[in-house]
């Protein structure tokens, strides 16, 4: 697993085709804003797991 430290504003690339920048809210939480082509599935982790269990 890789971890980086990103203020808002600055953002990482997966590849060539997906980014992932960090955002704040007018409320000061931070959000991740995640641009991807529509052909790979973005899943929230508890989405994710409920599907993987589910199977």
């Amino acid at each position: 697993m890789l971890v980086l430290g990103r203020k808002p504003g600055e953002y990482v690339m997966i590849g060539h085709d997906v980014k992932v920048q960090v955002v704040r809210t007018k409320d000061g939480d931070l959000r991740l804003a995640i641009d991807a082509p529509k052909n790979i599935p973005i899943l929230r982790g508890e989405v994710y797991e409920a599907e993987c269990t589910s199977r």
